[in-house]
């Protein structure tokens, strides 16, 4: 696990950011209000059931929002003292990749099948990086050996269908990392590896972050993986962060009912039941959420201040909040 700086300047700022798309059901509000601050080697751990709003604030990061339908109404992201809203696409163009980068959780989506791993690999290299051709190879062997892709000399020349699970992965993780970004955003980068390869990629992108000091924002489902890998946690529901703490505040001392819920339905080894837990109900329709909390249908402490008002972050010890009545 890295360990951030918190004296320095956060690398990454988002304040107030929003999110949105129009539909024929009316204008969901995929990210309502997200802010948090990212420092320097510190890994931020992003969690939150599926339709909770986590990739769309990663796309939004990186300006990836398909418009129409979706837009960014409000906010500013401030990257290295730089606001990314600010920009304009040909900006922002340069700034992807070389300050920011993605992984995303399928990697044949984002590998080009008809282009060698060597022309992918030293396409991001040459957008972001003045460097003769002969270097550009030179440095796409460099990146594809820092991900330990064996063989590499010949692997560069293969498609990605050549490659297993493991490898093309490893393979999207040296693009995101070949012009050494001050940000990587993994966006449930093991999903479709198996228990042994992702320990192996886990402990790839932790000896990276500790290699060159970048920050890393990990998207994941996996409580295991948020134990290993990161310093602090922030729990998206319905488009907005419910909680944010230390990993050690948030597993230990849950304050919000759907942080409780979450980590109430990790199946434990020592437990022996007949059924696991589960959530009850369902998230609420982003294009039609009620005024007050939007977890109160499913709150088993719902009072009646819940249903009216949508609470503020309360502080529950330092650097720990959480937006919770039973808090005021």
């Amino acid at each position: 696990m890295a360990t951030a700086n918190t004296s320095e300047a956060p690398v990454l700022k988002v304040e107030n950011l929003r999110t949105y798309f129009r539909t024929r059901w009316g204008e969901v509000k995929a990210v309502d209000g997200v802010s948090f601050e990212l420092r320097k080697g510190e890994t931020l751990g992003i969690v939150g059931e599926s339709g909770s709003g986590k990739s769309v604030t990663m796309l939004s990061l990186m300006r990836l929002i398909p418009i129409p339908p979706g837009r960014i109404v409000e906010g500013t992201i401030t990257l290295d003292g730089e606001d990314l809203l600010q920009l304009s696409e040909s900006e922002m163009s340069k700034v992807r990749g070389s300050k920011i980068a993605l992984i995303i959780q399928d990697p044949m989506t984002s590998l080009n099948p008809v282009f060698t791993i060597g022309n992918q690999v030293t396409e991001a290299i040459r957008i972001h990086q003045d460097i003769p051709k002969r270097s550009v190879m030179e440095k796409a062997l460099e990146v594809l050996r820092k991900v330990n892709i064996p063989a590499a000399e010949s692997r560069i020349r293969d498609y990605p269908h050549q490659l297993s699970g493991g490898m093309r992965q490893r393979v999207v993780g040296a693009i995101g990392i070949s012009c050494q970004p001050l940000v990587l955003i993994a966006d449930e980068p093991t999903t479709s590896l198996d228990v042994t390869i992702q320990a192996q990629y886990l402990k790839l992108l932790r000896d990276l972050q500790q290699e060159s000091g970048m920050s890393l924002i990990f998207i994941t489902h996996d409580f295991g993986i948020v134990a290993k890998m990161c310093d602090r946690v922030a729990v998206m529901y319905a488009g907005k962060i419910v909680e944010v703490g230390s990993v050690r505040d948030i597993f230990n001392k849950p304050s919000h009912p759907y942080t409780e819920a979450l980590l109430a339905s990790v199946p434990k080894m020592e437990e022996d039941v007949d059924r696991l837990y589960a959530i009850e109900g369902q998230p609420p329709l982003l294009h039609d959420l009620p005024v007050g909390c939007s977890f109160a249908d499913r709150c088993p402490y719902v009072m009646d201040r819940c249903r009216e008002e949508y609470p503020p972050e309360f502080p529950v010890d330092e650097g720990h909040y959480s937006a919770c009545w039973r808090l005021a």
